[in-house]
């Protein structure tokens, strides 16, 4: 079995065979990410690409800094976490705020 561990091109990669995603953006959009990959793997490639196109800009901007640092500030913004960060990681550089929201406003979260 193969598995994506890139989320912009999980959902072509399924309707291509592979089984699923390893990915970064569910941790923000779980269900717009579930529903994707259902669709996809199911083989409905304009329903899969129609939902993924929204979290486009997520797959993208959620890695504006390192790893996990946009992906906490994100879910923060959104109220699922409690804001703040442990060293060594710190908070996202105040220049990727805008976009962030952006990405999180194209995907239908706030």
């Amino acid at each position: 079995w193969l598995f994506s561990g890139e989320d912009a091109v999980a959902a072509e990669l399924m309707l291509r065979g592979y089984r699923g995603v390893i990915s970064v953006t569910a941790n923000v959009a779980p269900k717009a990410m579930a529903e994707m990959c259902e669709a996809a793997l199911a083989g409905r490639r304009e329903e899969a690409l129609a939902l993924d196109a929204p979290l486009q800009a997520l797959h993208r901007d959620l890695f504006v800094e390192g790893n996990p640092i946009p992906v906490k500030w994100a879910l923060a913004e959104l109220g699922l976490i409690e804001a703040g960060i442990r060293l060594p990681l710190t908070p996202l550089s105040a220049a990727h705020h805008a976009t962030l929201h952006a990405a999180l406003r194209q995907a239908s979260l706030l």
